[in-house]
C-alpha cells in the first residue's frame, strides 16, 4: 500500500515501461490498488501511442487479472493497437485478447484485426502463447 501511495502522485514522471511494470506487479502480487489502478488508467491513455506492443498488453492483463473496471482505458488500447498489430510478437497477441475477453470488454474490430494478423504468422507462436 505504501508503495502505491508513493507512486500515484509521480505518474506524470512515468515513461510507459513504469506504468505497465507497476500494474503488473500490484496484479501478480494480489495487492489491490484502486486508487493507483485509476490514477494510471487516467494517465496512460493519452499517452499510449509511447507504449510497445508489449507495454500496452502487459497493461491490459495487469487490469484485467487485478479485475480493475477501465473501459475507458480498454477503448484506448483498442484504438491504438489495432493499426499496430503488425508489430505483435505471440505472446503480445495472446495477453492482449486475454484482457479484453477477462475483463468482459467487447471489443470486435480489435478481435477481426487480430485474427486477420494471426492467421498466416501461427507457426511463430509457442503452445503457451496459443493457449
Amino acid at each position: 500500500a505504501a508503495v502505491a501511495k508513493e507512486a500515484a502522485p509521480r505518474l506524470h514522471d512515468f515513461k510507459p515501461q513504469d506504468f505497465s511494470n507497476t500494474v503488473w506487479a500490484f496484479a501478480t502480487a494480489g495487492v489491490p490498488a484502486p486508487t493507483l489502478f485509476a490514477a494510471v488508467a487516467k494517465e496512460v491513455e493519452p499517452r499510449l501511442c509511447e507504449f510497445t506492443p508489449q507495454a500496452l498488453a502487459n497493461t491490459a492483463w495487469a487490469f484485467a487479472t487485478a479485475g480493475m473496471p477501465a473501459p475507458m482505458l480498454f477503448a484506448a488500447v483498442a484504438k491504438e493497437a489495432a493499426p499496430r498489430l503488425h508489430d505483435f510478437k505471440p505472446q503480445d497477441f495472446s495477453n492482449t485478447v486475454w484482457a479484453f475477453a477477462t475483463a468482459g470488454v467487447p471489443a470486435p474490430t480489435l478481435f477481426a484485426a487480430v485474427a486477420k494478423e494471426v492467421e498466416p504468422r501461427l507457426c511463430e507462436f509457442t503452445p503457451q502463447a496459443l493457449a
